[in-house]
């Protein structure tokens, strides 16, 4: 093996723009011309340090062997000659102004500082249909804004003078230890976002000690996203939940759950609220296009459709749900999946109640992102309505939170109110925009902002999250205080002609 050639800081100054373009990384050079353009973060911060040292800034986001890994050897062209180093060509190169973009350009990764941030970045960059399909809602939006406004109006009783030093973020999901109490929401056809779509959302969750539910309408099958983790930690278990759409073919439905089944994976997510879809106007406005990419297989659904309605991805792909699905199908799912089921769509306590006595071991507390019926309640609304009207399903299963939640304070209110975990799912379609880098990006912000609030509440531990530190005033008079409604009762109506009454 030949010694790669040693490189003057002339020799490397002298590649210095998008044609010709040399970084060095911790002594290495490297030529990043051809890959530059294709960079997550977007080629301007490659091109800011052309020609120079990038160590710190690539240090700072990426794991030492990602290059290696990403390149092939020949372009690495050389190693860095220390002894030509001067104090002009180590001068870090001067800051770009982060907020001045080209158009369509993703700003660097580590410029990003919130899930707002994030969804910024995917709304200027993504595709039209994509951004139309992940950021829609059902008709006014009501219950889509509500999901994230009400967490507002709920206030923290912070504890002061408590030694918190040390944090622990960790919690248990169905007795499964995870590094957050975070899960990432069954999402359709994340290709639409990324080439490697769910299969880089779960090298991300993986590498990170959080769950993935992988959707029934991923874009890829359940065995490739299984297959892409680590073969490393395959021997502990699945880092993957399933979620299940039930197929009118009920043989479809039996035939995935088998093949889930074989990979290891123990857990399904059954979705309740959605028979059909609702009424997503800004996803319907936006017409496929034939070259659409990301459209699953498993739907049925082969080149994308557009129809007098619009161009509806989720009614679309979403045409093959049984609409039918009720109380009763419980013991077909049973005789068909021996592992752990929880229900997904949960909307009022009589439901949740209903939940219990069926003996799930779980359900999310969720209207499915406000993209089905518009003014259904608001996610940590759904919550406060349990604690009042059915409070034993807390001792009885576990109750997630999906809805609305984009800090780490929003987790940390839906843990003191019980919550075993939260889920999200358009912040992660969003961070992926940026590869299963951005993914991970993501998952350390929001440990970062659960850990500062912890801190700032007087706890270290998520065992020690409790109602009392929370305070609900503001939206409590919204919690219904019982099954029916308070004051209003259902008259039966005479169907006898006016005329014949008087």
């Amino acid at each position: 093996m030949t010694e790669p050639r040693l490189l003057s800081t002339e020799q490397i100054a002298e590649h210095n723009n998008a044609k010709d373009l040399w970084i060095v990384v911790d002594g290495q050079v490297w030529d990043l011309t051809e890959f530059a353009p294709e960079h997550p973060g977007g080629i301007g911060i490659i091109l800011q340090y052309a020609g120079h040292d990038a160590s710190q800034p690539y240090n700072e986001i990426h794991a030492p062997s990602l290059l290696n890994k990403t390149l092939t050897s020949s372009k690495l062209v050389g190693t860095l000659d220390t002894s030509t180093i001067s104090d002009s060509w180590a001068k870090p190169p001067p800051q770009q102004n982060p907020t001045v973009q080209l158009k369509n350009e993703k700003p660097p990764l580590f410029t990003l500082l919130s899930t707002h941030d994030f969804e910024s970045v995917a709304e200027k960059t993504l595709a039209p249909k994509t951004w139309a399909f992940y950021s829609s809602a059902a008709t006014d939006l009501v219950t889509h804004k509500a999901n994230q406004s009400f967490f507002d109006r709920i206030w923290f009783r912070p504890r002061v003078l408590r030694n918190i030093r040390t944090r622990d973020t960790s919690a248990k999901i169905l007795g499964q230890k995870v590094e957050l109490p975070i899960m990432c929401s069954p999402a359709a056809m994340a290709k639409l976002v990324h080439p490697d779509g769910e299969k880089a959302i779960a090298r991300a969750c993986q590498s990170k000690g959080i769950i993935q539910c992988v959707s029934t309408n991923a874009s890829f099958p359940i065995e490739d996203i299984a297959s892409s983790l680590s073969p490393s930690q395959n021997n502990g278990p699945s880092p993957l939940f399933f979620q299940l759409y039930v197929s009118k073919t009920r043989a479809a439905s039996e035939a995935l759950l088998r093949q889930v089944w074989s990979l290891g994976i123990r857990t399904v997510f059954l979705t309740v609220d959605s028979p059909l879809a609702g009424k997503r106007e800004a996803d319907e406005r936006v017409r496929m296009d034939d070259d659409q990419q990301g459209i699953p297989m498993m739907t049925g659904v082969g080149k994308p459709l557009n129809d007098k309605r619009g161009g509806g991805l989720g009614r679309i792909t979403g045409s093959f749900i049984d609409e039918g699905l009720d109380w009763s199908d419980l013991p077909w799912l049973r005789r068909h999946w021996k592992g752990k089921i929880v229900l997904k769509g949960i909307m009022c306590a009589a439901d949740a109640s209903r939940a219990a006595q069926e003996g799930l071991d779980g359900i999310v507390v969720s209207n499915h992102g406000g993209r089905n019926l518009d003014t259904a309640p608001p996610a940590i609304l759904i919550l406060l309505d349990l604690h009042r009207n059915a409070p034993h399903v807390f001792d009885t299963l576990e109750v997630y939170v999906d809805g609305g939640i984009r800090r780490g304070t929003d987790i940390l209110k839906a843990i003191c109110l019980g919550a075993t975990a939260v889920s999200l799912g358009r912040p992660f379609l969003y961070s992926l925009n940026y590869g299963p880098e951005g993914v991970e990006y993501l998952i350390d912000m929001l440990k970062e902002e659960l850990s500062v609030a912890m801190a700032l509440v007087g706890i270290t531990a998520l065992e020690q999250a409790h109602p009392g530190l929370v305070n609900t005033n503001d939206v409590d008079y919204l919690v219904p205080t019982t099954e029916g409604h308070p004051y209003a009762k259902k008259k039966k109506r005479n169907q006898q002609p006016l005329k014949a009454r008087m």
